[in-house]
């Protein structure tokens, strides 16, 4: 591993300089932080000589002091650099490159109480990421933050990918695609592609302790922060010394650039865990698309799910097929009744009658297989946290190294009874999914799981900024409109959902989208808006270290063929690329086997038919590799039965050597290489 580290230069100016400015290290990108005439800090982005973003306003509103807006000056500079490469313990590349250089600024406002923040600016060649850094105050024990006031302003036109922040449905939306200047209140990540080809994405990183960040819209295309709500009526409260998230903007001069960035991962902090050698990628299936497709309940019954019969099949099926786990949902006590945002019968150490949680698990370990715990909150993480320690702990004893996370709930559901986590419950409190008590709560989960040596990977949860880093037990997460769509309305998600999400939702890390429904049917047998063969380009499109198989095990058992790809492909990456795409249109990736010489190519397709020219020179050179292919068949398409239409081939390639795949309405391509001997 390789560390360089240019040392900070500090300097402490006298009051009236105005402006910092720093630079990428290839010189592109140029970030000025500055005051204007009135004393307001801001800051703006300008790539290669042209705004990109004009200046753009920094500051906030307290409940309960006057703003921290005007009347500033800047009165200390420290400058720096870094460049090194670290190895991520499982992703997408083994080893990310942090190569940037760094300003900090800090801004005093000129009145009686003298208050300050330090603007901590850093600035790579695929972008830039700042952060407010606050001192511990003697005249005061907290900082009440009422909003956030930073803004980005976008100087040239282009379109917007965005899903409406503040909807009831939390992340679970279809994409919207509009001019820039007809967003409203929009998630990050937001995904930009200007007129003149290149391509941002507004986002966050290392979400600690605060609420998340919506961007709303005023005029044009100027952006304001808007913090999640919070019961506290200040959106934020802290106290001591303490720093913001991370402010991203990724620029990239096409898609794949935009993709392949590590921006986010890069701002947040190193592993904190220590080994974690014990966090596992892998293959799993689970008793979970019969509940979904309404063929099973996770309430006890006649149709009851969770059986210990159905389990030891799953987990036979699992040994048979190479799949590391088996997810059973509605095992436990609390399922029966209106669980839906209420919780409150929810036990997370005590199994219904008919699921024997001790033999399972054994047997499980006896065939080489890991149940996979679940924990639905309902929403309610009051009574989650009551029971943590116990549930992990049990969890630990019976070898259930996985846990899926739940919080089903309307946005501005989650029942949390005090405001600070660590108050006993008292009358009840509601609160929002990516409000600051519950991006608290979801840290103390995954801490708490770490202690006991499980991975967790939550539904309905706050959005990824890069914690994964910090924390790699923080395995993957929902955030977005999943699979289950596809199980409840004809053709739910539709074709471009999934290669719109490889350019959004994806730019924040790793999402359990549950692909592998190889029947290609729902609820009541609703068609879904996939080939068969874009089933399989899931695994390479949509990235995660724990990848489903989501599909009954009988529908998986009657397609050998797809089941050979699905058994080979990996979850952990040494190399990843975007070899060709296009925001919401598709996205073919090469992505490199971490414990093998392997290569696998493939993606997913929208509603329209192409020709796409696949250049194989990500290959190893010098080396012949054996190229086994499922394709979309002669006519195939989403939009009838010819979905289930597959082609199979194969054929010997090297590096240097092109093909031309065609990709179906609603397709998918799929492709393993590997190395013949020499």
């Amino acid at each position: 591993m390789l560390r360089l580290l240019v040392a900070a230069l500090f300097v402490m100016l006298p009051v009236g300089v105005q402006a910092g400015t720093v630079t990428s290290p290839d010189g592109r990108i140029a970030v000025e932080l500055a005051v204007d005439g009135e004393g307001k800090p801001y800051y703006a982005v300008t790539l290669a000589g042209q705004v990109l973003v004009a200046p753009s306003s920094l500051g906030f509103n307290l409940t309960d002091e006057d703003p921290l807006r005007r009347n500033f000056a800047i009165v200390a500079e420290e400058a720096g650099s870094a460049d090194s490469t670290w190895e991520q313990p499982w992703g997408e590349r083994r080893f990310v490159r942090d190569h940037h250089n760094e300003l900090a600024v800090t801004f005093r406002q000129q009145d009686a109480a003298a208050r300050q923040f330090t603007v901590r600016l850093r600035v790579f060649d695929d972008g830039l990421g700042f952060r407010y850094e606050f001192p511990a105050r003697a005249d005061k024990p907290e900082w009440r933050i009422a909003e956030e006031l930073t803004e980005f302003v976008l100087a040239p036109r282009g379109t917007a990918w965005w899903i409406q922040a503040g909807d009831w449905n939390r992340y679970e939306q279809l994409y919207k695609q509009t001019p820039v200047d007809a967003v409203s209140v929009a998630h990050t990540p937001m995904t930009l592609r200007l007129d003149d080809g290149t391509h941002l994405a507004i986002h966050e990183a290392a979400l600690v302790d605060y609420a998340g960040m919506w961007l709303q819209r005023m005029d044009g295309g100027r952006f304001r922060s808007t913090l999640a709500p919070s019961s506290r009526g200040a959106k934020v409260v802290r106290t001591g010394a303490f720093t913001t998230p991370w402010r991203t903007i990724r620029v990239a001069p096409d898609a794949a650039g935009l993709v392949e960035s590590d921006l986010e991962l890069n701002l947040n902090e190193p592993n904190a865990l220590g080994d974690v050698s014990w966090v596992q990628p892998g293959r799993y299936i689970g008793i979970w698309w019969g509940m979904i497709s309404n063929r099973w309940t996770w309430a006890q019954g006649d149709r009851h799910g969770a059986t210990t019969e159905r389990t030891r099949e799953y987990i036979d099926f699992a040994a048979e097929n190479g799949f590391r786990g088996v997810l059973v949902e509605g095992w436990d006590h609390g399922w029966d009744g209106p669980w839906f945002g209420n919780g409150r019968e929810f036990s997370f150490t005590r199994a219904y009658p008919d699921f024997d949680i001790e033999s399972l698990s054994a047997y499980a370990r006896q065939r080489g297989v890991r149940l996979i715990g679940h924990h639905e909150t309902g929403g309610n993480i009051a009574n989650y946290e009551a029971q943590l320690d116990d549930a992990m702990a049990l969890y630990q004893r019976l070898g259930i190294d996985w846990v899926k996370t739940g919080y089903v709930a309307d946005a501005g559901g989650i029942i949390a009874c005090n405001a600070d986590i660590a108050d006993p419950c008292g009358a009840q409190v509601m609160e929002w999914h990516d409000g600051q008590r519950q991006v608290q709560h979801h840290l103390r989960v995954v801490q708490e799981a770490a202690e006991h040596r499980i991975a967790v990977n939550p539904h309905e949860p706050v959005k990824d900024t890069g914690l994964r880093r910090t924390y790699p037990n923080w395995v993957a997460r929902e955030g977005a409109r999943g699979q289950e769509y596809n199980a409840w309305s004809a053709f739910g998600n539709g074709p471009e959902h999934e290669p719109t999400l490889v350019y959004t939702r994806m730019l924040s890390g790793p999402m359990d989208y549950t692909p592998g429904i190889l029947s290609l049917t729902g609820q009541d047998g609703v068609p879904m808006a996939s080939t068969l063969a874009k089933q399989l380009g899931l695994y390479l499109a949509i990235y995660s270290p724990i990848q489903m198989a989501a599909d009954f095990i009988d529908s998986l058992a009657q397609h050998p063929r797809e089941m050979d790809f699905i058994r080979s492909v990996p979850t952990d990456w040494a190399d990843s690329r975007l070899v060709a795409g296009a925001v919401g249109d598709y996205a073919i990736f090469a992505r490199k086997d971490r414990n093998s010489d392997r290569w696998f190519a493939g993606g997913i397709n929208d509603a329209t038919a192409r020709d796409v020219t696949l250049d194989f020179g990500f290959l190893d050179p010098g080396v012949t590799y054996r190229a086994s292919v499922w394709q979309d068949g002669e006519g195939a398409t989403y939009e009838t039965e010819a979905r289930h239409r597959i082609a199979y081939d194969s054929f010997e390639v090297r590096a240097g050597d092109s093909r031309r795949f065609w990709l179906a309405p609603g397709g998918g391509l799929a492709i393993r290489l590997e190395p013949l001997p020499r």
